[in-house]
């Protein structure tokens, strides 16, 4: 009667391991659609910031490309 309990462990371990293969499928389906992680809490200075890099990497490179 003390093992009762595991009757119930084998659904939650099947649920809870489900959910990580759920979890891990977006992140590299995300991964591999982006190329990079999702950023988590993205607001609008995040994409104005990433907006500024861009621009900037895409200037200097055309400038050591023109030397």
């Amino acid at each position: 009667m003390s093992l009762v309990w595991l009757e119930a462990v084998l659904p939650l371990g099947i649920i809870a391991g489900m959910l990580c293969v759920m979890g891990n499928a977006q992140y590299y389906i995300h991964k591999a659609a982006h190329g990079r992680p999702k950023h988590i809490g993205n607001d609008m200075w995040d994409v104005a910031m990433e907006r500024r890099d861009k621009k900037l990497v895409e200037k200097l490179s055309s400038a050591d490309a023109s030397q």
